[in-house]
């Protein structure tokens, strides 16, 4: 083969080493290429940019694969032209490279993917950075939307910083996407596309900060080393599985099938693995120390990936050496780079064992090798295991000589010394999505003792378990059993109310099965809901279900059909219902055509669930997120009503929430569903506006808690007394008249 390499830094470097260790490259060409590559290939002095300059030289030499080393050609559309041409191109497209071109388009394809990753704010000036900063909190992640060459990245605890640097992208007329930061360390992986099939390189970890300890200023990366001996197992299939192969369904189905490496830089995080974001070439300087141990040939998988015929069942051949490699940065880096400096000790470094120099930032001067940019060298370690590879790669550092010269000295020392920790899920039954902490549980409960079962949490009205025989947090499934308890205002009353439990699962489990049937909401695809079986202790048969673990929106999504409640009283006040503005003249019991998205946050047991506005929420979780969970609510609440209204009863309002199956990364439908408990439900027989409606729920609760028979004063901090037999009894008989009214069923307890 003939190959043709777009670029003229390290990463290329890297690329040429790997490409004339195969046999079936016969001739290889850079376009411009550094110095340091001059004896393995020849060489071409045009921009790689200049697509038009780039296709004749192509065309010229008769190549049979281009291969494009850095982002910028792919964001110019180089390859775009090459393949018009006839070319065959190992690189995406250039609607395919805003992957890495667009931060914020990156995360819509996630979003659209149900790929994991933080949550997002994308801001065009300093008062919604501001607003970003102080919602996500510290240390602050802030990300020039385009292209940076991996420095236009700041993760600071200084808000000023933070700020500081999304204003300088904003004065450079671009956006910023302001993140949540990320708990764990971070690791990177390449991963072979051809449009459709996918194989992933080994996993690597970089250093981004100048100096020792990952302190200074963010750089294009210090140094990297390959394999993670700390990773989980299984971990590399479940990226794939959850963020590469999902990727490229979305690529394709939107028209834009990627081909090339999709760079993975990951988190591994206490809530599983998370995307920080993609890049669309081979990472430096990982790509110094992943090459460095590639032995399956590299040019055939390039040509394979070109041509759309990479083999996912073909394992990829590894040296068993570790590598590490570390950069060596010229005098002023980041801030600025020194040229011209007399670079010494080449050969020196090179001639010792188990070391190699992958030039970056080199040029010819007077016949001497200078400095000429920011990164200059790479120096690569191999060895039989991190500790002898670091030595010589540290050796080959060593070795070599610059005026400036600057680099760090732990470059996988945290690694050799075994200090790397991959944080482990808290054991609360929900995971939070990297949104929220757990939430405080209800410390007096009284959950059931059931064999084969562990308690772990209890919310007002419902108690969770996780089989006894697994790590805690670590089961794919928990039991969920609803009690008799019955809260209002805040507070959890005495006694409860019999047979509410199984009312509420029952009638939950109705509904499950009636917004399956026909589904045709986001994306055109069912909400799944969360329950497995109802195959559960006899001891609570009827009222619990085994469930899937879900990672929790934090978050409520309310659906208003109606206006009454909360919303009634700040429409009063306001003309508004969290924040959206309501005609005039409306009262009590409005009926509201479109119904409205009003979400809230949630509280701790014990505390009242505040509303926010719609903005607030995609604050919390990300703009694409937060639409998507608007209108599947939206969408179930009207196939709802309908179904309620063909009952007789409306359905004024009602509270779902909705949690991510880790496993699959789907959005499922979570927690009871459509019951008293969680929705208004109207008899349509006795509805009329204008003044307060009878609900089939607590509100004979509510009614005898706020009168003068019960004493109590709403804000007085004291517990609500003990309710009588009779508001007991009105509320399990209006608890039972909804649940037969809506199922046409008979409730037999």
């Amino acid at each position: 083969m003939k190959i043709l390499v777009l670029g003229n830094g390290g990463r290329e470097h890297a690329l040429v080493r790997a490409l004339n260790r195969d046999e079936q490259v016969a001739d290889l060409h850079v376009a411009p290429g550094n110095i340091g590559m001059a004896d393995e290939a020849t060489l071409h002095p045009l921009h790689p940019t200049d697509a038009a300059a780039v296709t004749a030289l192509a065309r010229d030499l008769g190549v049979d694969l281009v291969v494009v080393g850095p982002e910028a050609p792919l964001a110019a559309g180089v390859s775009d032209a090459l393949r018009q041409a006839g070319l065959a191109v190992f690189g995406p497209s250039q609607a395919a490279a805003r992957l890495e071109s667009s931060k914020a388009f990156a995360k819509e394809v996630m979003a659209a993917a149900d790929v994991p990753t933080a949550g997002a704010r994308v801001c065009t000036t300093e008062a919604e950075a501001a607003a970003a900063l102080d919602e996500f909190g510290a240390p602050h992640v802030v990300k020039d939307d385009g292209l940076a060459a991996g420095k236009g990245v700041v993760v600071t605890a200084d808000r000023a910083e933070a700020l500081a640097h999304a204003n300088a992208c904003f004065a450079a007329g671009g956006t910023v996407v302001i993140e949540q930061f990320l708990d764990g360390p971070e690791v990177s992986l390449f991963v072979l596309c051809d449009g459709e099939n996918a194989v992933p390189l080994t996993p690597a970890q970089d250093f981004k900060r100048i100096g020792d300890g990952d302190e200074g200023p963010n750089t294009g990366g210090m140094g990297a080393y390959t394999p993670l001996p700390w990773l989980p197992e299984g971990f590399v299939d479940d990226v794939m599985d959850r963020v590469a192969r999902p990727v490229l369904a979305e690529m394709a189905r939107r028209g834009t099938p990627f081909t090339g490496v999709l760079f993975c830089g990951l988190a591994v995080t206490s809530s599983g693995v998370q995307v920080i974001e993609f890049n669309v070439r081979f990472g430096d300087p990982e790509t110094q120390a992943v090459l460095a141990r590639l032995e399956t040939p590299l040019g055939g998988l390039l040509a394979d990936a070109a041509a759309g015929r990479l083999v996912t069942d073909r394992p990829l051949q590894w040296s068993d050496d570790v590598a590490v490699d570390v950069v060596m940065a010229s005098a002023g880096y980041p801030a600025s780079s020194s040229k011209g400096d007399v670079i010494r000790g080449l050969d020196a470094a090179r001639g010792l064992d188990g070391v190699d120099v992958i030039h970056a930032g080199t040029a010819e001067k007077n016949g001497a090798i200078v400095t000429n940019g920011g990164r200059v060298l790479a120096v690569v370690g191999r060895g039989p295991n991190l500790t002898v590879a670091r030595e010589r790669a540290y050796a080959g550092v060593e070795a070599v000589s610059f005026d400036g010269a600057q680099w760090r000295t732990d470059i996988g020392a945290k690694a050799q010394r075994g200090e790397i920790a991959v944080p482990v899920a808290d054991d609360r039954p929900c995971a939070t999505n990297g949104h929220e902490r757990p939430r405080r549980g209800l410390e007096d409960a009284d959950a059931p003792a059931l064999p084969g079962w562990r308690h772990v949490y209890s919310g007002k009205v419902r108690d969770l378990y996780e089989p006894e025989d697994a790590e805690p947090g670590s089961s794919e499934t928990l039991l969920v059993v609803a009690s008799d308890r019955i809260s209002a205002y805040d507070h959890v009353l005495e006694p409860p109310i019999p047979d509410k439990g199984a009312i509420l699962t029952q009638l939950s489990l109705w509904w499950f099965e009636q917004l399956a049937a026909d589904y045709n909401g986001a994306s055109a695809s069912p909400v799944e809901h969360h329950v497995v079986s109802t195959d559960v202790p006899e001891a609570v048969a009827g009222r619990a279900m085994i469930v899937k673990r879900l990672e929790m929106f934090p978050v409520e999504c309310i659906a208003r059909g109606y206006l009454t409640g909360s919303g009634l009283a700040e429409y009063r006040e306001h003309g508004t219902v969290t924040g959206l503005p309501l005609p005039v003249g409306l009262e009590d019991g409005s009926r509201l055509v479109p119904a409205i998205f009003t979400p809230s946050a949630k509280a701790e047991v014990g505390e009242h669930d505040e509303n926010i506005t719609f903005e607030q929420m995609a604050e919390r979780i990300g703009q694409l997120q937060a639409e998507e969970l608007r209108y599947v609510t939206l969408d179930l609440y009207t196939r709802a009503e309908k179904l309620a209204r063909a009952a007789g009863i409306i359905l004024a309002d009602t509270k779902i929430e909705f949690g991510v199956d880790p496993a699959t990364g789907q959005i499922v439908l979570a927690d009871e569903v459509l019951t008293p408990d969680s929705s208004r439900f109207w008899d349509a027989a006795d509805y009329e506006p204008g003044r307060a409606q009878a609900s089939f729920d607590k509100q004979f609760v509510r009614d005898w808690l706020t009168s003068e028979a019960s004493g109590w004063e709403r804000g007085s901090g004291e517990a609500p007394p003990a309710l009588p037999a009779d508001v007991v009894e009105k509320t399990r008989a209006r608890y039972i008249e909804a649940y037969e009214r809506l199922t046409g069923r008979t409730f037999r307890g």
